[in-house]
């Protein structure tokens, strides 16, 4: 009897356990939780992700002179002429990790796909923008791997060459610029231009436009051809047409975020750049800089002794350290270093200031270049030149009202440097220089494209380069490590994996 009500209680324990196992795996399924992403927003976090890193100050922004920092540690770089595999290894981690290996999860999931045809297109334009800012900084790095991790497991990309890079690139803005159709589906959640699919062929047409003439020095015929091709499409003319990354109290500027925070003190307007402004009366200077007016710490950089007067700014010299900085502001009656103009952290370098990567601005003054070098015609250098300097001047809006520049201004400034035939490829340059501002990346590399503007080299003692000026940037350590049979092949064929070494196009 006992035997039989043990039974009992096992078959009814199983047939209960049996009945609440049914429907159990539906019980636990998220039926709210996404499944699948819309693409589209994965190349919202690419484009989000494009903004430049912290590590530009430091670097490509202190190279051409724009910026320096007196103090070293962290903060090591351009301003000592010294490698420093902790900011050097920033655009590498960034664009990578984040623009590339999105972009090309977008191009996966879209190309076959002829309803997400302007999407698809859209990664391959910003796909090949990543790549150039990517190549320019290191020049010989994976191409044809990348982004390849995940979907093929490729852990250990092979390094291409940047002149077969640069051929990707260009083939990819000619392509996908072209293919781009306002009659298939528009990608209104793109955070760029809203999917406007004429604003996308302005931006893919005016960075092919940029890649041409990369390759003025090193292949003058190609870089014609390129440059005519863009020059007959339809290009960035209007600050409207820029391609920018806005930001907001959620979403802060890189840039300004740091300049507002741990090294709001530390890091200043390089004499050089200041200088410049200065002595030809630029408006621009108003706008860019303030100057703390008896700072004798970073405590005391406060409203009450600002000025933006272009009269009372004065940059801060390159090549000195903390040390030997104090040698300098005696010189000039300050108390401490901490009195040398700074980019506006209120205006210009404030957390919601928008990131510039393509404009109107840098468009126009490359068709000044091409137009005095006769590879296009239609429109004269002068006429090109004139509307490059105007729309940066009226760009300086984009980040706050505070930095416009009046449009009597502007026009006194076009006409008291005008523009001269003789010295034209100097003008136009230095002027890209200025249109570059806050975009390291950028001016670093026309500066070593074009020669201008012309540049002392920085004069620290204690350099770590054998040239005049940091040519490229450093492998980081952890390819080095991980990735050592290809790095060496790349380094084989490209040079030394230092700061002189120059990459393909630098002539």
């Amino acid at each position: 009897m006992k035997k039989t009500l043990i039974y009992s209680f096992s078959v009814a324990l199983m047939l209960f356990v049996s009945s609440c196992d049914k429907g159990f795996d539906e019980l636990n399924v998220n039926k709210i939780a996404a499944t699948a992403v819309n693409p589209v927003f994965i190349l919202n976090n690419a484009t989000s992700n494009a903004s430049y890193t912290t590590g530009s100050i430091f670097y490509e922004i202190g190279i051409v002179q724009q910026m320096v920092t007196p103090n070293s540690g962290v903060l090591t770089g351009a301003n000592f002429n010294q490698d420093n595999r902790d900011n050097t290894v920033q655009n590498w981690q960034k664009y990578y990790r984040t623009v590339i290996r999105n972009t090309q999860d977008v191009i996966d999931q879209t190309k076959a796909l002829p309803t997400r045809s302007n999407l698809y297109n859209m990664a391959r334009i910003l796909q090949a923008y990543a790549f150039m800012v990517t190549t320019d900084s290191y020049g010989d790095i994976p191409y044809l791997d990348a982004g390849k991790g995940y979907t093929e497991q490729v852990v250990l990309p092979k390094y291409d060459m940047q002149q077969s890079i640069y051929a990707g690139i260009i083939k990819e803005l000619t392509e996908a610029s072209a293919a781009l159709d306002a009659s298939k589906t528009v990608e209104l959640a793109d955070i760029l231009y809203g999917g406007n699919v004429a604003l996308w062929k302005k931006f893919g047409n005016s960075l092919l436009l940029r890649a041409g003439m990369r390759l003025s020095k090193v292949d003058a015929a190609q870089a014609q051809q390129i440059v005519a091709k863009a020059a007959q499409s339809a290009l960035m003319e209007v600050n409207a047409d820029n391609a920018l990354i806005k930001h907001d109290a959620n979403y802060v500027s890189g840039v300004g975020n740091l300049l507002n925070s741990t090294e709001s003190a530390n890091v200043y307007l390089a004499a050089p750049f200041a200088d410049y402004l200065k002595k030809t009366n630029d408006p621009r200077l108003k706008s860019i800089a303030v100057r703390y007016v008896g700072a004798g710490s970073g405590s005391e950089q406060v409203a009450s002794r600002s000025t933006t007067d272009p009269v009372m700014q004065i940059g801060m010299p390159m090549g000195y350290d903390n040390s030997s900085i104090s040698s300098t502001f005696k010189d000039v009656g300050f108390k401490t270093f901490y009195e040398y103009s700074q980019v506006d952290r209120t205006r210009m370098a404030k957390n919601t200031a928008p990131t510039f990567l393509v404009t109107a601005a840098q468009t126009q003054l490359l068709l000044a270049e091409a137009a005095q070098k006769g590879w296009i015609t239609g429109t004269t250098a002068e006429a090109y030149f004139n509307k490059g300097v105007r729309l940066h001047m009226e760009q300086l809006t984009f980040f706050d009202a505070n930095a416009a520049v009046a449009p009597a201004a502007i026009t006194t400034y076009i006409t008291e440097n005008s523009f001269k035939a003789a010295t034209a490829l100097e003008q136009i340059n230095t002027q890209y220089w200025i249109a570059s501002f806050l975009n390291g990346p950028e001016a670093f590399a026309n500066f070593r494209r074009s020669g201008f503007p012309v540049l002392t080299p920085n004069p620290f003692p204690g350099k770590g380069i054998k040239g005049t000026f940091i040519r490229r940037l450093t492998y980081p350590n952890s390819e080095i490590s991980v990735n050592s049979i290809n790095v060496k092949e790349a380094i084989g064929r490209q040079g030394a994996d230092d700061l002189d070494t120059k990459v393909w196009w630098d002539k």
